[in-house]
This record gives structure tokens, sequence and C-alpha cells, in this order.
């Protein structure tokens, strides 16, 4: 385990636990992979489902935590999410605003505000 980059991207963990922590007592799972929480269930599928690009998400991360509609999506996204884990490491608590700055930009000049989103891009270069 390398403690720096844990510490540097704790904050957007908080949030991952705490979305977990909430799905748990709805009866969503979770388990460590590779260092990273894997969580899972009715609740996070119904959130994740609900989000503003076409058929929802299958996955998503918040440092060092990912959310998965069920296990099969997790498996399925794995080195896709494992990507925005590593960006996350890197960037620390001025990911999730970059995030949105980069998503912010694709849209402005016209572009699809996720697919070209620059972290998004790497990560399915990469994953």
């Amino acid at each position: 385990m390398r403690p720096l980059p844990y510490l540097w991207a704790l904050p957007n963990t908080v949030l991952g636990l705490l979305v977990v922590a909430v799905a748990a007592l709805g009866g969503d799972r979770a388990r460590t992979v590779t260092g990273v929480l894997e969580a899972h269930g009715r609740t996070l599928a119904w959130l994740l489902r609900r989000f503003p690009i076409r058929g929802g998400a299958s996955a998503m991360t918040l440092g060092h935590v990912v959310l998965g509609r069920d296990l099969d999506c997790l498996e399925r996204t794995r080195d896709h999410e494992r990507v925005h884990v590593r960006q996350y490491e890197l960037w620390g608590p001025l990911f999730l605003p970059a995030y949105l700055l980069s998503s912010l930009v694709a849209a402005l000049r016209g572009k699809d505000f996720y697919r070209d989103n620059v972290f998004e891009r790497e990560a399915f270069r990469k994953g």
C-alpha cells in the first residue's frame, strides 16, 4: 500500500464511503479488490441509471471507491475505473473540480460533455 496517494485522494474517497454507507442501509454490498473498495447493489444501480449519459453509468469512481450497478458491471469496467483511481491519486482534491471543468469545456466547444472529457478519454484509451 502506498500511503501518500491514499491520503491525497482521501477527500474524494470519503465522499465515496458516504455513498456506500447509505447504500449499505438498503442492502448493497462492498468488498476490497486490489486496494479499492468496490460496492454494488440495488441502491447504487438506481443511482447510476440516473446519470445524465445515455443509458446511465455502469460504474463510477470516487477516490478509492468504485460504485457499480452489479458485480458484472464492476468486473467489466474495472480497468477503466482503475484509470480514474490513478487520476484521483494524481489530482487529489482537485480531481472533481478539474473533471467538471473538462466536461464544461467540452460542452462549450459543442462536444460531448462525457466522452470528450479529457479524463474519460484517457480512461477509455487505457482501460
